[in-house]
């Protein structure tokens, strides 16, 4: 039986889930299924919303998820500052943004990836707590399913007043409604997503809380500090935008061997990825040839690998230096 939850909560009797992921994989829909699981199932107060901007695939998505006890109200709707569970759904994020901001000395940090406790430790300068590390995308590819449900599973196992049975109940109502077909495949998900994975637990310091606190950020500019009639004095970022967080664990992998530089993936690609560069034929004649991809901009939608009429672009899943290598920067 899961443990009581009054053992685990806040001052303000909360126990708070922050989930950091991008648009596509599922973070907003397991914190719904999560929720409903924990006030319908089991009984406690809960509350869950997601903050995000256009709902598109690779934009950011923030999931809060609160939990507490049948008698205590949940009065509060703003977002999780200092959360007991930090869910991290895609591992590029750490390197976007703090995601581990405002996490507890005795905090869990839950991560999709195929790296160890230790290199997460390391990427995100965690210095205490525990670390929880699934290759969720991996258990995904091989269920068919999506990571959403093997990171429920991972939640269910590191938080103990869960019931894992009560979280499975409502994956089966969820999806058994409108994808009747996938939801045995998600289960195995959960099921594997609180199986796998390998767990480290780092105490904390003698010298009491070691993590960094949440600190709301101040704007650059204010109204004494604004440029006169708020003209937009940067007005894009398109040289300086790094897109590599948006892909969902793949990506294009390139072969000059087997190019026939006939443009049809620069025709579908939406960012310019690809870089060009003009030679002379055998005849003297000028043409264009595919030099290779400017990973920055890549954001992931394999269009240019349905288009290529040859095996030059083929799906490989991102490793974690692959992008930095094989980079072709724009001139």
């Amino acid at each position: 039986m899961p443990s009581d939850i009054h053992s685990h909560t806040n001052n303000a009797g909360f126990f708070e889930i922050r989930m950091e992921s991008i648009g596509g994989l599922g973070a907003n829909l397991a914190g719904k299924m999560l929720a409903e699981a924990g006030v319908l199932k089991l009984g406690f107060n809960g509350s869950n919303f997601s903050s995000y901007g256009s709902e598109k695939k690779g934009s950011p998505v923030k999931t809060f998820v609160r939990f507490a006890a049948a008698e205590t109200e949940i009065r509060s709707s703003s977002p999780i500052e200092e959360p007991h569970v930090v869910a991290v759904f895609h591992e590029s994020l750490l390197r976007t943004q703090n995601c581990i901001v405002g996490l507890e000395s005795h905090g869990v940090l839950i991560v999709n990836t195929a790296k160890s406790p230790d290199d997460i430790r390391v990427l995100t300068g965690l210095k205490s707590g525990v670390v929880l590390c699934v290759d969720a995308l991996q258990i995904a590819l091989e269920e068919k399913s999506r990571v959403n449900t093997a990171m429920l599973g991972a939640l269910c196992r590191i938080i103990d007043f869960l019931d894992p049975e009560a979280v499975k109940t409502v994956i089966s109502e969820t999806l058994g409604r409108k994808y009747p077909t996938l939801a045995a495949a998600n289960l195995r998900t959960f099921d594997r997503g609180f199986r796998e994975g390998s767990i480290s637990l780092y105490p904390a310091e003698t010298n009491g809380d070691v993590y960094e606190p949440f600190v709301h950020p101040i704007p650059d500019l204010g109204y004494d500090s604004q440029a006169l009639g708020g003209a937009i004095i940067n007005p894009g970022n398109s040289i300086t935008r790094d897109l590599s967080a948006s892909r969902q664990g793949f990506l294009p992998a390139f072969s000059q061997e087997a190019c026939i530089h006939c443009a049809a993936c620069d025709e579908v690609c939406p960012d310019m990825c690809f870089v060009w560069n003009a030679k002379q034929d055998s005849r003297g004649r000028t043409f264009q040839y595919l030099q290779g991809i400017d990973y920055q901009y890549c954001k992931g939608c394999l269009r240019c690998i349905q288009a290529c009429p040859t095996d030059a672009l083929t799906t490989i899943r991102e490793t974690d230096t692959y992008a930095t290598d094989h980079r072709v920067r724009h001139q």
